[in-house]
C-alpha cells in the first residue's frame, strides 16, 4: 500500500512538472516569435528611412525627373502631395542651377516605432555641386528626421524635416 501512494506521488509530482516544462516552453516560443516579429518590423522600418533619406540627398539635374520619382516612391500622404506640387519648380531649379547632390546614410537609428508608424533620425553625408560652387563638390551633411506609416504592407516617409 505504501509503495502504491509514493507511485501515486510520484506519478503526480512529474505529471506537474510536465506542466510547468509545457507552460514554460510555450511562453519562451511565444516570446521568440514576437521578438522575430519586432525585429522584422525594425528591420523593415530601418530600410525604408534609409532609401528614403539616400533618395533625398541624391538628386541630379541631369536626370531630375527620375530623382524625384525615387523620393516620391517612398513618400506618402502630405509630404507626397507637397513634394509633387512642388516638382516642376525643383526640377528648374536644379536644371539653371546644374545642381548635382550626392550622399549616403551614414548612420541611421529608429526613435520610436509601433504596429503603424515609426520614426527615425538619419545622418547624411555628401557633396554638392553647382553653379554657385563652381561645380565644384561642397561637402553637405544633414540630420534628417523620418516619420513613416505602414501602408498596404509597406513602410512609406508621411514626413521629413532637417534637424539640427
Amino acid at each position: 500500500m505504501r509503495l502504491n501512494l509514493g507511485l501515486y506521488a510520484l506519478a503526480l509530482v512529474l505529471a506537474c512538472a510536465a506542466v510547468v516544462g509545457g507552460v514554460l516552453v510555450y511562453r519562451t516560443h511565444d516570446t521568440s516569435v514576437t521578438d522575430s516579429a519586432e525585429q522584422e518590423r525594425y528591420a523593415a522600418v530601418m530600410a525604408a528611412a534609409r532609401a528614403e533619406a539616400e533618395a533625398f540627398i541624391n538628386i541630379r539635374y541631369d536626370d531630375a525627373q527620375a530623382s524625384i520619382d525615387k523620393v516620391a516612391a517612398g513618400a506618402t500622404g502630405s509630404f507626397r502631395k507637397q513634394y509633387a506640387t512642388s516638382t516642376k519648380g525643383v526640377i528648374q531649379v536644379l536644371q539653371q542651377n546644374k545642381s548635382v547632390m550626392d550622399g549616403s546614410v551614414l548612420w541611421a537609428g529608429v526613435v520610436a516605432v509601433d504596429q503603424d508608424s515609426a520614426t527615425v533620425i538619419a545622418a547624411t553625408s555628401g557633396t554638392v555641386a553647382n553653379v554657385q560652387t563652381g561645380n565644384k563638390p561642397v561637402a553637405r551633411n544633414f540630420r534628417l528626421k523620418l516619420d513613416l506609416v505602414l501602408q498596404d504592407g509597406k513602410w512609406l516617409t508621411s514626413n521629413l524635416e532637417f534637424v539640427g
